[in-house]
């Protein structure tokens, strides 16, 4: 006889909003998780009174309504308004791309000047494949022609390209454009990263939040489904797995490709390092791609501050993965190890991982709080 209705496996954003849905509805559930502690990749603990995001900077955003209402159930937000800058050499701009940017490029004043100024180097650069199309225009065949489709030569050059290389592992020639699309482009000086109307960080962090989601839950931590997936299984009816899916096929198929993150957090004895919660690093030669200063989430004084620079890293089996690569190949083999998904009738892959697919925090809430409706 089972002993539960759900066995969740991952304590992070996903597990924890349907192991909450669960519970409420008188669901008995059991959560485990393979790390030591709760929240996943949102998961933040305090050193020197600031709350550090140890897997990178999680910034709540959504113009969901009802998901923003959902995680304010939990706890209070504050007003933080992601506004990076980017570091090219000795030179900083203003993140995302807009006026601001813009005017100290090219000292462009207007929209319609700054329009011009991408349109001139665009139809600079493609002035042979423009001609050949006979249309005046083209598709980017990959992230290098989209992104100087969007911002011109000289920002992709600058602050586009090393960027994203180091990144992704990859030359830009060889990565799809649409990795770029999500890529904001505004002709107004405004420096408000995200355009959703609600955004913030949870006031004592996400672990904080994410135990008030699995308060009255029975929680296991350091258990690893896969090292004893057959007796763990007997334990409940159901399954929500949020886990790698190519690895609860035992990668039948073959591995799917992930991009992996290693960082690097030190403690200084100074009350401010960079000025700004976030400073991404562009030059391909710098290899982190950005400098976190975690007391600007929640405008802190404190004495001391802390950073962690972000160093993106090739993915290899046993690594932890942070970002799927959805080209047309993983894709393809996504969708192999998707049919065999469908036929766990017990079983519900959910989250970045369990659904290969690059989810923001809001986007992982909405699709366990729409999961977790139709469950039985």
């Amino acid at each position: 006889m089972a002993q539960y209705d759900y066995l969740i496996v991952g304590a992070g954003l996903y597990g924890a909003v349907f192991a909450h849905e669960m519970h409420k509805r008188g669901k008995s559930v059991l959560v485990i998780d393979k790390r030591g502690q709760i929240g996943g990749n949102a998961y933040t603990e305090e050193v020197e009174g600031i709350q550090v995001h140890r897997y990178g900077a999680h910034i709540f955003h959504t113009g969901d309504k009802e998901v923003w209402d959902y995680v304010n159930s939990f706890a209070e937000f504050n007003r933080f308004t992601n506004s990076p800058v980017a570091r090219y050499r000795d030179e900083l701009y203003n993140l995302p791309f807009n006026m601001n940017t813009f005017h100290a490029l090219w000292g462009v004043k207007t929209p319609e000047e700054a329009r011009t100024k991408i349109e001139e180097q665009k139809a600079e650069a493609f002035a042979a494949r423009m001609r050949e199309s006979g249309a005046g225009d083209f598709e980017p065949e990959n992230l290098e022609e989209q992104a100087i489709c969007l911002v011109g030569k000289d920002i992709y050059e600058k602050l586009v390209k090393g960027y994203t290389e180091k990144q992704w592992g990859r030359r830009a020639t060889e990565l799809p454009p649409f990795i770029i699309k999500r890529l904001p482009v505004r002709f107004t000086f405004d420096n408000n990263y995200f355009n959703d109307p609600y955004q913030g960080i949870p006031v004592g962090g996400y672990t904080a939040m994410i135990e008030k989601m699995l308060a009255g839950v029975e929680v296991r931590l350091n258990t690893d489904f896969l090292k004893d997936r057959d007796s763990l299984r007997a334990l409940a009816d159901r399954i929500v797995y949020t886990g790698m899916i190519d690895a609860y096929f035992d990668y039948c198929y073959g591995p799917l490709a992930y991009r992996s993150l290693r960082f690097e957090t030190e403690t200084l004895d100074m009350p401010n390092y960079q000025g700004n919660a976030v400073v991404n690093y562009t030059e391909y030669e710098v290899p982190y791609t950005r400098i976190i200063e975690h007391k600007h989430f929640a405008f802190g004084t404190q004495e001391k501050t802390v950073i962690t620079r972000e160093y993106p890293a090739a993915w290899q089996q046993g690594d932890e993965p942070y970002y799927p690569m959805n080209d047309e190949a993983n894709t393809a083999l996504y969708e192999k190890y998707k049919a065999l998904a469908e036929r766990e009738e017990q079983v519900i892959f959910g989250g970045r991982l369990g659904e290969y697919r690059y989810y923001d925090m809001h986007q992982v809430i909405r699709k366990a709080l729409d999961t977790a409706r139709d469950a039985k």
